[in-house]
């Protein structure tokens, strides 16, 4: 076991608050699964919260070393919080087939976020033989 990947990624919050005033929740339905956007509408401010989801999931994809392209999705991607607040990932689809194609068997992500800024973290941690 071993890192097979690393991907980082760093969000402004003022973009993604702009992108939400335009494109509301047509915005919220592509980037985020229906847990995710649950979540994030707990938040009297969800801006930071979305700006670090989407910071996570493009660390997730430059992990997987492909970026969105193809048949990949943002909803392929979902973050959930555990008990005691860690971020999981979990893959589906396209995202799922290439991590188990790389060797990735878990995904280690961190997420840190203020009103002007969110980054993310993201490593795969398998066996790439």
């Amino acid at each position: 076991m071993g890192v097979v990947g690393h991907g980082i990624d760093l969000v402004e919050c003022a973009r993604i608050a702009g992108v939400l005033e335009r494109h509301g929740e047509r915005f919220m339905n592509r980037i985020l699964t229906e847990t995710e956007r649950e979540t994030a509408s707990r938040f009297a401010d969800p801006v930071p919260h979305v700006a670090g989801r989407f910071a996570a999931k493009e660390a997730v994809l430059k992990m997987l070393g492909t970026g969105l392209r193809g048949q990949i999705g943002w909803t392929d991607i979902e973050i959930v919080n555990d008990v005691l607040g860690q971020p999981q990932v979990t893959l589906q689809g396209e995202c799922r087939r290439i991590a188990a194609e790389r060797g990735i068997e878990r995904v280690l992500l961190s997420i840190s976020h203020t009103r002007v800024h969110a980054a993310a973290s993201a490593i795969g941690i398998g066996d790439s033989s």
